[in-house]
């Protein structure tokens, strides 16, 4: 399934605020249909959850085919717009990174997740171009989204990560990025300032600290994200029903920590 052109003015717009996106990320594709039928606008993948539900660490181990597999999974069962996060690009060669872009909107995403992390800010403004490229010989208005990782890896502390921010931020805005994601930075004066210097709509992820919705909305942002917050639950629930299954076999205390039993097979039937 080729990306739609629609889907992506649609992303695009979600970004416009008022209202902040928010998105819940999913990690395969029975969670991305459980996720839209309880009313996300779009959905999105955390690379993390991807990886983990694959039996991979997240950080460049899940394989290309996997990821593209796994978008068009997704993209068989939902009808919302679809992001999905491809990590650094999965390679340091600029056109090896458009080629994995060209492959994800093939498999129906309208937008990307792209990081820096340990590379150099300029290897990033390449990729970004080079993704850009990619999604113009698609046809598709692809929103790319810029991971700056300075908070996250404490590349530099106080005033210092914010310059740094900033400075990378401008260069992946000039570089053709279409949003800007900052990681751990959960001081509300930190992301008006950034907000105001770069002009870009900006990501904030689930994280202690952060300011609730109402006043990171006052702030300007316009996406908030779950990250890997949800896989993470989804497999801490299996730990726990698995253990106590494992220690004593009772049926009784297992399919009470399941809840109310949902109907999984309405979820996917008709699709």
């Amino acid at each position: 399934m080729t990306a739609r052109p629609s889907d992506a003015a649609t992303f695009h717009a979600l970004h416009a605020g008022p209202d902040v996106l928010i998105l819940a990320n999913a990690f395969d594709a029975g969670s991305a249909r459980l996720i839209e039928t309880l009313g996300a606008k779009a959905i999105a993948t955390t690379s993390a959850g991807v990886a983990w539900a694959h039996g991979y660490a997240d950080g460049h181990y899940l394989s290309v085919d996997t990821l593209v597999a796994t978008v068009g999974e997704i993209a068989r069962v939902v009808k919302a717009p679809i992001t999905t996060d491809v990590e650094g690009g999965y390679d340091d060669d600029p056109a090896a990174v458009g080629a994995v872009v060209a492959r994800v909107i093939d498999a129906g995403a309208v937008g990307i997740n792209i990081e820096d992390g340990v590379t150099t800010p300029d290897l990033m403004r390449c990729k970004i171009e080079a993704a850009r490229t990619a999604a113009e010989r698609a046809g598709v208005k692809l929103f790319i989204n810029a991971r700056c990782d300075v908070y996250l890896r404490k590349l530099a502390e106080g005033q210092a990560a914010l310059a740094e921010t900033l400075r990378r931020a401008k260069l992946y805005r000039d570089s053709g990025a279409d949003g800007l994601f900052v990681p751990f930075a959960t001081d509300g004066a930190v992301i008006s300032a950034v907000i105001a210097e770069v002009k870009l709509p900006f990501n904030a992820i689930a994280r202690k600290g952060l300011p609730p919705l109402a006043e990171l909305q006052k702030l300007g942002v316009r996406r908030l994200s779950a990250g890997s917050a949800i896989s993470r639950a989804a497999f801490e629930a299996t730990r726990v029903a698995a253990a106590a299954f494992l220690g004593d076999g009772a049926s009784d205390t297992l399919l009470a920590q399941g809840g109310a039993p949902s109907d999984l097979n309405a979820l996917f039937k008709g699709i």
